[in-house]
């Protein structure tokens, strides 16, 4: 039987049959979720805006759908489908006033910025009114308490303080936003992505120099419903779709290497077919069977090229972070550019944008789109370096000086409190070259430093940064796949075992051009506020001056047996 199957009958699968409902249902109950969420919102206002010295002055409510399906291949074998719709509660509220509130910073606690404890809140599938408002009265109760609690230590904070630097309000107002958008359930054909993934995942695992190999297809369907005290009524939705490979191996050291490629899309229509995946298997085998066979890199400093999603991901470590609004206003933070306003940070080539209304760039779905952010706000296009001055910061309803309002980028995954995030974070170039002739100005920079070679950091997997203003400035990439290009002309070489170090400052300063070959990285960012969906967008850029380091490894050996299949003698699969 040909399984073309809507979520509907998926998740009829592993659901109770009250569980997944039809649209046709949905429209014809009496009392929709929109209805229920506001009735309580009326009546938690009524009641707890006047139930203390303290009052409630705003309250959000926000469920959140997520439904998936998992398909998976492992080794070369598949995996039981995993199917799963769950909903989940928020509740933001407010207590005291726009001036003064429970979300303020509570200094040399060691608490920095307040953050809700963080607590996913099960909501029924259904929208039975009484299930729906008595989670909706459980979890009021809760943050209610919590935020009178918070509030109070706040003022004796205030007390036994010195003045904080930032004098902004802890909230800003905003207007009431409408937008409804009917869900949309995505069709899948089960039997023919399992035999995709049968298939590359039966190749990926026929080489012995493979130890451990994987792909798996995720389909993720996401709606919000949201509504708060000033009117704002929001019903929007999003999906994610993916489709990894993933191959791991052992060098002779004992160090981990790893190949991996990740397709990203808001359809299915948007994900590569049969013929590109079973090409990027064979190259990502090949590039570990060059990683195994690789030298180690020793600790280096000198010219380098980053390509362009490994650049993208370059900036979005040490430099997005250090952009988002409340890394501004928190006396914990480091505030690498809170007082750079008008200066210039990098060179007068590059502009960087982060604009969450993209939700394509050269044909591919873009991983950072919404429509409107975790507090209702839409989202929009921010200019944030302009020619390589600095002009704006990433915000949120709360303020942070000279920059009073939202510009629509609080985000959260749910169960955790809203900060500043960031959404499709662009650097543009003025100044580009064709990558060919990016690749001899690194020569002729290694030339120009007397320095023997070169490298270029293809891939990049992540990375994290410090911020905080107790640790040090600092930020890690970590390469998955860097070449060793040589002054001397000899061919270019793969090697292995480097991470990329340095400080934000010092590394903007060495950027000298950039390529013409804008490329996408999409991802998800774990930071405070949970994992949320992220993209990136840049050129290759060379550098005169990268620090690398030794990358931290195994001490254990190799296996002594080869993988089943490929015992000496044999004939291999490839």
């Amino acid at each position: 039987m040909n399984r073309l199957l809507s979520w509907a009958l998926l998740l009829s699968m592993v659901l109770p049959a009250a569980a997944a409902c039809s649209a046709e249902e949905r429209a014809t109950q009496p009392y929709g979720l929109l209805e229920i969420m506001e009735d309580e919102l009326e009546r938690s206002m009524k009641n707890l805006g006047q139930a203390s010295d303290v009052p409630l002055y705003y309250l959000q409510y926000s469920v959140t759908g997520v439904q998936t399906l998992e398909l998976e291949v492992g080794d070369g074998g598949l995996f039981e489908p995993q199917q799963q719709r769950r909903r989940w509660l928020d509740v933001d509220l407010r207590v005291g006033s726009m001036e003064l509130d429970n979300t303020h910073e509570i200094r040399g606690s060691g608490a920095g910025v307040y953050r809700p404890r963080y607590r996913q809140a099960p909501f029924p599938l259904t929208d039975d009114p009484a299930a729906a408002r008595a989670v909706l009265w459980n979890e009021t109760e809760l943050k209610y308490h919590q935020a009178q609690e918070h509030f109070t230590k706040v003022l004796a904070d205030r007390q036994v303080m010195v003045e904080e630097e930032d004098l902004s309000n802890d909230f800003s107002p905003s207007e009431a936003r409408k937008y409804n958008e009917e869900p949309a359930d995505t069709v899948v054909d089960v039997e023919q992505w399992q035999a995709l993934l049968k298939k590359v995942g039966t190749y990926l695992a026929g080489f012995p120099f493979v130890l451990t190999s994987g792909a798996g297809f995720t389909v993720e369907d996401v709606t919000t419903v949201m509504a708060n005290s000033e009117g704002s009524r929001l019903e929007h939705g999003n999906h994610y779709h993916r489709f990894w490979l993933r191959v791991q191996g052992m060098a002779d050291d004992g160090m981990d290497l790893l190949r991996n490629e990740t397709y990203s899309a808001r359809s299915l229509d948007g994900l590569p077919g049969e013929e590109a995946i079973m090409a990027d298997a064979e190259r990502l085998v090949k590039e570990l069977k060059a990683l195994i066979d690789a030298p180690v890199v020793e600790p280096y400093i000198g010219p380098a090229i980053l390509r362009n999603r490994a650049s993208g991901v370059f900036f979005h470590e040490i430099f997005g972070h250090r952009i988002e609004g409340h890394r501004q206003k928190s006396e914990s933070e480091g505030q690498t550019f809170t007082k750079k306003v008008g200066e210039p940070i990098l060179p007068e080539f590059i502009s960087i944008y982060d604009d969450a209304t993209m939700d394509t760039f050269g044909g591919m779905d873009l991983r950072g789109f919404y429509r409107f952010d975790d507090e209702g706000t839409p989202a929009q296009r921010v200019t944030v370096v302009d020619k390589g001055v600095l002009r704006n910061f990433l915000t949120t309803r709360s303020p942070i000086a000279g920059f009073p309002v939202s510009n629509g980028h609080a985000r959260r995954e749910y169960g955790s409190g809203v900060v500043a995030r960031q959404g499709n974070l662009i650097i543009s170039s003025d100044k580009t070259v064709p990558y060919h002739e990016l690749r001899q100005l690194l020569i002729d920079e290694c030339i120009r430093q007397d320095k023997p070679y070169g490298l270029v950091f293809d891939d990049i997997s992540g990375g994290f940064t410090t911020t905080r203003r107790r640790g040090t400035q600092s930020f890690k990439v970590l390469p998955l796949l860097v070449y060793r290009v040589y002054a001397d002309g000899r061919p270019d070489e793969v090697v292995r075992g480097v991470d990329v170090v340095g400080t934000p400052l010092t590394s903007f300063s060495k950027i000298l051009m950039a390529g013409d070959d804008d490329g996408v990285f999409n991802g998800t960012c774990g930071a405070e506020s949970g994992s949320v969906p992220v993209s990136a967008i840049s050129p290759s850029i060379l550098v005169a001056e990268i620090e690398v380091e030794k990358r931290s490894k195994s001490q254990d050996k190799p296996p002594i047996l080869p993988p089943p299949g490929h015992d000496p003698g044999k004939e291999e699969s490839r």
